[in-house]
């Protein structure tokens, strides 16, 4: 992948979480899974060309709209680490998330996380979490880690790279039957 491919690649990272953000209306302090799959950014089958360039672009692009807006981003693991999440310390004491043992390396966790875990100020892994919204980059399944009840958000582009994207939202679950009143 050449140097301007690249560089697109962070744009569309870029684009689509702003439009996710905004659609989701993604507050300071709140969270967003991102799974990715740069095997399949790059064109090959998931779990078989990972690509640290490729997750560094992803994660400039990522970067870029995290810290104009102030929420907290989770980067999935692979299923090596059993989907665990790379997220900032203070994130995970804040939503009193469990830690676990383990260090993301590209063969086991994913180039993602890896790359994530070694920018972050104060990383850590956690097994589970309830994110408000989330991007899945290459089909790696986030479902998992977004809050009850997750609504699809349409990008307005269909794939980063090679990978296709699926988003999603959450929202508070609507009960009460027909008499309720929902204001949201």
């Amino acid at each position: 992948m050449n140097q301007q491919e690249q560089e697109s690649i962070q744009q569309q990272a870029e684009q689509i979480l702003r439009e996710l953000v905004e659609a989701a209306s993604i507050r300071a302090g709140q969270i967003v899974v991102i799974g990715t799959s740069t095997s399949e950014v790059v064109g090959q089958r998931i779990g078989t060309g990972g690509a640290e360039a490729i997750a560094a672009e992803l994660y400039a692009g990522l970067e870029k709209v995290r810290s104009e807006v102030g929420f907290y981003l989770a980067f999935q693991c692979c299923e090596h680490l059993n989907r665990a999440l790379v997220i900032e310390r203070v994130a995970a004491d804040t939503y009193r998330f469990d830690g676990v043992s383990a260090v993301p390396i590209a063969k086991a966790g994913g180039s993602m996380a890896a790359y994530a875990y070694r920018q972050l100020k104060e990383p850590c892994l956690v097994e589970t979490i309830e994110a408000h919204a989330g991007i899945d980059i290459g089909e790696t399944l986030i479902g998992m880690h977004l809050r009850r009840v997750a609504v699809p958000v349409r990008p307005s582009i269909k794939q980063v790279g090679q990978a296709r994207v699926t988003m999603a939202r959450t929202r508070p679950k609507l009960i009460g039957g027909e008499r309720a009143v929902y204001t949201c």
